[in-house]
């Protein structure tokens, strides 16, 4: 037999306790366990023994595991002369931390939550080892006074058997969490190792129907409605179940669950579990491991056993709760066992374990809270009234989204802006006819006015063209002949003009068609020999012409005639006079051609007279939109208008979260809106800090 080890706080041994006896250790699923163990008042080593010390515990030959000495469980006894010594698994280090303030932690794998709460440590004994979940879940603690009750509640919500295993042979020592094994290992049978049973039925947590509930409050908790195929709040068990044990409701509320889906989930496990009475085996057997030749016999916590006792005619494999000996040294056969046909932690339902455990789980649901969105701006069919407000994804319901609003008349703050000069145009207009109204004719008269003489003013001469005019052929009148004419003239010499015949000239031949001359010409030169004039003379004479009767007809080619005008003025004589006007009934017409204005202001400033002045009319109606879809109805006000329905949402129905949301009011003139939107949220604070 392998004695207790005992090591000091840093895990160094420092002796081997040899005289210990009364040994006695108690395993529990998913719980801490105890061990104890006394020494006689005389032994030396017992000075060795300092309070939160660690001893190791062996049956046997069997470890047990590695313990540790609480310091107010220590008993002395003067009459025996021993000392006594109560134990705790190691897991109680985990006893030691704290969580402080709030600790929320959602959509984070198994993995994820298990290491950061053994990240709290601040002396480092676990870390994590083999897991065999991926589960998402939210969790939240707040001021937790251990780390060891946050851990064990982790995987509560699982809707498997699970199992918490360790290793603390190494350090630092390590932490599983498994699923529990459906494995025989072991028999319990009467005549052979069962000395004793006790078969306890307790069918007062019976549950055929249950009502799950998930995280929130109120109208905001969540259910299992929209996932449950029935599309009740509840499941119920089987119909020939109900029938047997009849209708047992319960309304099982978890805010672990934030997901529908794994609240019906869980659920569904916990009502299988629970539709039938629990069954419990309190068994004394004889240690059959310790005394099997084949080695095949193991009672491991959290294994399966079969317990046969054909009398009472039990056979049935269960489930080893607890395991316990009561004195290792003086009777190493007797062992205890509590087995059953279920756990008791399965799910998240028993209270009970959580107390053992000293769970504290306290849990910040959230709050609806009211929130307001207020608008006042002036706006026009073009510029709408545009109200924005957003919605964060971790925002969990929108109770109520209500529209209050009104519109008055539009509002300026001033009759003039100051503006530097600029040169303005106009918008192009297309031309027209306008015709006056018909107006009646009259005569006006002017008033008398004396004459007298006007002169222009001076003007200086110039060369004045006629307009040009085509030519033509004039004939004078016609005219008798006059008889004979005849004029005398002496006579004389005339020469005419001298003439040169020619200067040179030359003659050339074709080319030589005999072969013995060569191509050659001639030329031949004139030089004064032919030039001459000539002369006649004139007697004096006279000559008679004869005029018979005639007229002369001038052609004339289109021409103008140019008229020098010398500088001068004009001098009229106006006697005293007045003038009469005859106007008739008449109107005029205008064309006006397609034209623009340009204008061109010089830079000035124009005073600011400063005050709040409103137009004289408002809208008469108004559109409203709602992330895009139209609102039924154009009142100019409107009171609690539920825009729930128009506002934009995702696949699943739900209004979209984690992006803006538009309310726009369209008025049909210039005016005013005073608008508000009053929202009811359901919030939880699990995110940010406390500042």
């Amino acid at each position: 037999m392998k004695h207790i080890k005992l090591y000091d706080k840093q895990l160094r041994l420092k002796a081997y306790l040899e005289n210990a006896y009364k040994i006695s250790y108690e395993q529990r699923l998913n719980e801490t366990w105890d061990a104890a163990f006394s020494l006689p008042f005389d032994d030396e080593k017992r000075l060795e023994i300092v309070e939160l010390d660690f001893v190791e515990i062996f049956d046997q030959d069997k470890r047990i595991g590695m313990f540790r000495i609480m310091p107010n469980a220590t008993e002395r006894n003067e009459e025996e002369r021993t000392i006594r010594y109560n134990c705790e698994h190691v897991l109680s280090t985990l006893l030691d931390d704290v969580l402080f303030g709030y600790h929320q932690l959602s959509n984070h794998t198994t993995v994820q939550v298990l290491e950061y709460i053994l990240s709290k440590q601040e002396t480092k004994r676990w870390k994590l080892g083999q897991v065999d979940f991926t589960r998402y879940f939210h969790y939240g603690w707040e001021n937790e006074n251990t780390l060891l009750g946050p851990l064990l509640s982790i995987p509560k919500p699982f809707n498997e058997s699970y199992q918490w295993t360790w290793d603390d042979t190494t350090y630092p020592w390590t932490l599983n969490l498994v699923r529990a094994s459906d494995e025989i290992t072991g028999e319990i049978r009467y005549r052979k190792n069962l000395r004793g049973i006790k078969k306890n039925v307790d069918p007062s947590n019976i549950m055929t129907r249950i009502y799950p509930l998930g995280y929130g409050e109120g109208v905001n908790q969540l259910t299992i409605k929209d996932v449950n195929p029935t599309g009740q709040h509840y499941i119920e068990a089987p119909a020939n179940i109900i029938e047997k044990y009849g209708m047992h409701k319960y309304i099982w509320a978890d805010r672990r669950f934030t997901v529908a889906q794994s609240l019906y989930d869980s659920a569904k496990a916990l009502l299988d579990e629970r539709c039938v009475p629990k069954i419990t085996y309190e068994v004394q057997a004889v240690d059959y491991e310790l005394i099997d030749p084949y080695k095949l016999e193991k009672y491991e916590i959290g294994k399966l056993v079969r317990v046969h006792d054909e009398e009472l005619g039990i056979l049935e494999d269960v489930r080893v709760m607890r395991k316990g000996k009561g004195d290792v040294t003086g009777n190493p056969l007797d062992v205890t066992f509590d087995i059953a046909n279920k756990t008791d932690d399965l799910g998240t339902t028993q209270a009970d374990i959580e107390k053992r455990q000293q769970v504290n789980e306290v849990y910040a649901q959230g709050s609806t809270g009211i929130d307001s969105h207020n608008y006042c701006d002036n706006c026009d069919p073009e510029n709408p009234a545009k109200i924005m407000f957003f919605l964060p994804d971790d925002l969990v319901n929108v109770n109520t989204l209500e529209l209050t609003y009104e519109t008055e008349e539009f509002r300026t703050y001033g009759r003039a802006t100051e503006g530097g000069g600029a040169t303005t145009v106009s918008s192009s207009a297309g031309g027209a006819e306008v015709t006056s109204t018909s107006a009646g004719g009259a005569v006006v008269t002017s008033t008398s006015a004396g004459g007298g003489v006007v002169s222009s003013t001076s003007a200086g001469g110039g060369v004045v063209s006629s307009t040009s005019a085509g030519g033509g052929t004039v004939t004078s009148t016609t005219s008798g002949g006059q008889g004979s004419y005849t004029s005398s003239a002496g006579g004389g010499t005339t020469q005419t003009t001298a003439s040169k015949i020619f200067g040179t000239l030359r003659i050339e031949t074709t080319p030589s068609t005999g072969g013995d001359l060569d191509n050659h010409r001639h030329e031949t030169i004139f030089e004064d020999q032919f030039n001459h004039d000539h002369t006649i003379t004139m007697a004096p004479h006279s000559h008679s012409v004869q005029l018979p009767s005639h007229a002369h007809e001038v052609q004339l080619n289109p021409h103008q005639h140019d008229i020098n005008l010398s500088p001068h003025q004009h001098d009229i004589n106006l006697s005293p006079h007045q003038h009469d006007i005859e106007i008739k009934d008449h109107q005029h017409v205008v064309e006006i051609k397609d034209h623009q204005h340009t204008l061109t202001l010089p830079d000035h400033v124009h005073a600011i007279e400063h005050g709040i002045y409103k137009l004289s009319e408002r809208p008469s109606k108004v559109t409203i939109l709602v992330d895009g879809n139209p609102v039924p109805g154009d009142s100019i006000s409107a009171q609690n208008i539920n825009l729930i329905p128009y506002l934009s949402k995702d696949n699943s129905g739900k209004i979209n979260r984690g992006q803006w949301h538009t309310v726009e009011i369209y008025p049909d003139k210039l005016g005013r809106v005073n608008a508000n939107i009053i929202s009811r949220l359901f919030i939880s604070s699990q995110i940010g800090g406390t500042f």
